[in-house]
């Protein structure tokens, strides 16, 4: 892996990608219509061992003093990936340049690996004014510097005037590391339709602990984890500036319910509570900004005839349950009884 041209070539407009050097594993691209387009089909050329493509992406500055030196600067260098921030662009003279924040971390042929970052130009000509040949966006100007940083912080934060990129979420980000790490093997890959796990739904709550306290915010994160036939299992965490983030555990009461001779089909005797537990998921919740609780609704079975559902309310900082209704009957009806209830006064 050379430390020049690693650098030097390697370096992407939007969000992470790797390439091997493999040529088979990737197909054929070449897309000159932007400068996002142009850097991925430099890639897809480096990929495929296409040299000589790769090559003409650049203009009058090329990266190497020949194309026979540039070829050769890739022989140890197994894959690229790349991290850029906000691109900005200014027009000049008949031209628009394009400046680009970028990190890379470069791996080589015997695994070692190097993170380099800094700033590039492309530029592209006046489409419009050109006569024969055309001249397509290329690539201008750059340069990358060695960083001990890694590839996620190395990449700067901005280039000329480009604006400043948007700050991660550090909440949020702890907060899929967490559920990743916990149920990343056991819930499903997929959501239903096709879109991956590990995005949740995200809700601000602002509250006072008492009245001579300043407003307080805690953030609420909805995981979706799997889904059977009829019943959706979801997963919570919060996150406060004196707890960090941690994952929501739900108190359920534990059950004893009696069926004549023991047949969950026949007459329904009784349902009591000997207990209570914690459940870390829920089945079938949700979360209601408008008063603060979450609910959940798990079927029985797939006809919704027998079921239960529990309500969590939001106070003093946490979730406490408040309510939680049976329906133990498989009568094909729908008539609930309420187990818990401290939303009532006694």
């Amino acid at each position: 892996m050379k430390d020049v041209l690693a650098p030097t070539l390697a370096f992407a407009l939007s969000g992470v990608l790797t390439v091997s050097a493999v040529a088979a594993e990737a197909p054929y691209l070449d897309n000159r219509s932007d400068p996002a387009a142009l850097v991925q089909s430099l890639y897809n050329a480096i990929n495929r061992q296409e040299y000589a493509r790769a090559w003409d992406y650049f203009g009058d500055a090329k990266p190497a003093k020949d194309f026979e030196t540039f070829a050769k600067g890739f022989e140890g260098t197994a894959s690229v990936e790349a991290a850029t921030g906000s691109v900005s662009e200014e027009g000049a003279a008949g031209s628009v340049f394009f400046s680009v924040p970028v990190a890379i971390r470069a791996t080589g042929t015997d695994g070692s690996e190097k993170v380099f970052a800094g700033c590039y130009t492309l530029r592209q000509l006046n489409a419009a004014a050109q006569e024969p040949p055309f001249t397509p966006i290329r690539i201008d100007r750059g340069a990358l510097k060695p960083t001990n940083e890694t590839l996620e912080n190395a990449v700067p934060a901005s280039c000329g005037d480009g604006p400043l990129p948007p700050q991660k979420d550090a909440a949020l980000e702890q907060a899929k590391e967490l559920f990743s790490a916990s149920y990343g093997k056991q819930c499903d890959q997929t959501r239903p339709g096709g879109d991956p796990i590990g995005e949740p739904d995200s809700y601000a709550i602002r509250y006072k602990p008492d009245e001579n306290s300043n407003e307080s915010e805690i953030r609420l994160f909805r995981f979706f984890c799997s889904m059977a036939a009829y019943n959706e299992d979801t997963v919570y965490y919060v996150s406060s500036d004196v707890d960090g983030v941690k994952q929501l555990q739900f108190a359920s009461p534990e059950l004893d319910i009696h069926y004549e001779n023991n047949n969950s089909d026949g007459k329904l005797e009784a349902v009591n509570v000997i207990g209570f537990r914690t459940d870390d998921r829920l089945v079938n919740s949700g979360y209601d900004e408008a008063s603060h609780t979450i609910t959940s609704h798990a079927k029985w079975r797939g006809v919704g005839d027998a079921s239960s559902s529990g309500t969590w309310l939001f106070r003093n900082g946490t979730f406490a349950l408040v309510q939680f209704d049976v329906d133990a009957s498989y009568d094909g009806e729908i008539n609930p009884e309420t187990v818990v209830d401290y939303n009532t006064a006694p």
